[in-house]
This record gives structure tokens, sequence and C-alpha cells, in this order.
């Protein structure tokens, strides 16, 4: 996720993604999302198991700032929030 220009990058895992969106657009989740704004799903996964979803977040989470950008372009070109596609 990332906020209205794109400048802050945000990863986590969820059960549900939809709620867990909705939750960061209505800023009921305290926290670095509510603090920088961050309302916007730019990139997801879907994953099989939570194990495989929690390893997938450390990778994206120690991946450098460049990586994850281009993960983002590769994904959604013009970085659109996806919210209304899940």
């Amino acid at each position: 996720m990332t906020n209205r220009t794109n400048t802050v990058l945000y990863t986590d895992v969820t059960n549900n993604l939809k709620r867990r969106v909705h939750e960061h657009k209505e800023k009921t989740v305290e926290g670095f999302t509510k603090k920088y704004n961050v309302t916007k799903l730019v990139y997801y996964e879907i994953t099989e198991s939570v194990e495989t979803a929690i390893f997938r977040e450390k990778q994206i989470k120690d991946g450098s700032r460049s990586n994850k950008k281009k993960a983002i372009s590769d994904f959604n070109p013009n970085w659109d929030d996806l919210y209304t596609m899940i």
C-alpha cells in the first residue's frame, strides 16, 4: 500500500484483503498507515498458506525500495488503487 503521492510504501499480511484495506482507508487502524495516510492498494499477492504469506512479506520488507517500486510497476504500471478490483 501507499499514500496519495506514492511516496510511502507499506507491506502487511492479512487473511482478508478487502477488509484490511477498508480499515486503512477509514483510518480505523492506529499506527503507521494512519499517521502517513497510507490508503491506496497498489500491489498484492495471494498465497495458499499463512506460512508462505509471512515468508513473502519478509522477502518484500527486506528488499530494496527500488525492487519494491519495480514489483509494483510491473504489477500495476499506473499505480492505480486496486481496492475496487479485489
